[in-house]
């Protein structure tokens, strides 16, 4: 029987999964002889796997998109990469939600053990691996400023109130995009490098190919350095609206690339899958079909999935 390692931290999520710990074991029990670790610090779960990950054929995590960044990170790192399963257990969940992964803690054991493998195509943002948004500039900072305890209580609604006090302050970012055959050169109130049909809660990026090999560069234009209030609507309404509505906006630049290198200033706060990662200039690689996650057996993006019975 091939070995599981279900890997999990016990307060995501208001908690929940900790109470369904047995019957996941249980479930899993069946197909897998299963480990379980909990995640008890900051770390824990990069150094369990990083250490250990090689020995296991399937890598299940539970926990929101920050501990599932986490785990792909760890995985990516691995000359011998396991299997991902999911089990959504966050505030958002905005990876389960662009795969149609039940967010259901029950009928997500049910996925993984049923389901099909889907290659999901990997950012390398520097020497750190995300799977789907990187970003900067206006409200950025919410998913990372925003209080685990407030979280908890409030859900989506704490990272809205953080997201709305950044209005206030929000400084835009000077940058300059360097790829293959350009570069374009500007100040933008954001810049959102993006591989998911939903992200912050919102069907962002419905038509995205999530195994392309490449990503969708939003920028939106701010002309002066702090960002004024008709700018800030106008990325309020794209998030609401979705990209493919703003493509050929004016004050938005829209690129789809696999490589590019971001230049900027040190100040500048860089958010890779709702985590803080680094500031400053960075390098973008898109790794094709670098993950392998398990997803349903009927989903709504089987025309990107290999070995359909």
């Amino acid at each position: 029987m091939e070995k599981c390692l279900f890997i999990y931290n016990p307060e995501s999520g208001k908690g929940k999964i900790k109470s369904k710990e047995d019957f996941i074991v249980s479930r899993l029990s069946k197909k897998y002889d299963v480990e379980v670790v909990h995640s008890q610090y900051a770390g824990n779960i990069s150094k369990v796997l990083l250490e250990r990950g090689e020995e296991f054929a399937l890598i299940v995590g539970a926990g929101g998109d920050g501990t599932l960044n986490e785990i792909v990170d760890c995985i990516m790192r691995l000359d011998k990469k396991p299997l991902l399963g999911y089990i959504p257990s966050g505030t958002v969940n905005d990876v389960a939600h662009s795969l149609y992964i039940p967010r259901n803690a029950k009928k997500a054991v049910d996925c993984i053990l049923n389901g099909q493998p889907y290659s999901h195509d990997i950012m390398k943002i520097n020497d750190r691996y995300g799977i789907y948004v990187c970003a900067a500039g206006l409200f950025t900072g919410a998913s990372y400023l925003t209080d685990q305890k407030i979280k908890k209580k409030m859900g989506k609604i704490a990272y809205a109130f953080n997201g709305a006090k950044s209005i206030f302050s929000t400084k835009s970012i000077k940058l300059k995009i360097k790829y293959e055959g350009g570069e374009i050169e500007g100040r933008y109130a954001i810049i959102l490098i993006n591989n998911s049909r939903y992200t912050a809660g919102m069907p962002l990026n419905k038509k995205v190919n999530l195994c392309d090999g490449l990503v969708d560069v939003m920028l939106i234009e701010s002309k002066k350095e702090k960002v004024n209030l008709i700018t800030v609507i106008k990325t309020i309404f794209m998030f609401l609206r979705g990209i493919d509505r703003y493509i050929n906006k004016k004050h938005v630049h829209h690129l789809q690339l696999p490589a590019f290198r971001v230049e900027t200033n040190g100040d500048t706060i860089i958010n890779l899958d709702g985590e803080k990662v680094s500031s400053g200039s960075f390098d973008v690689e898109v790794i094709q079909g670098g993950i392998e996650i398990i997803v349903p057996k009927i989903n709504k993006l089987k025309k990107q999935i290999k070995n359909i019975d």
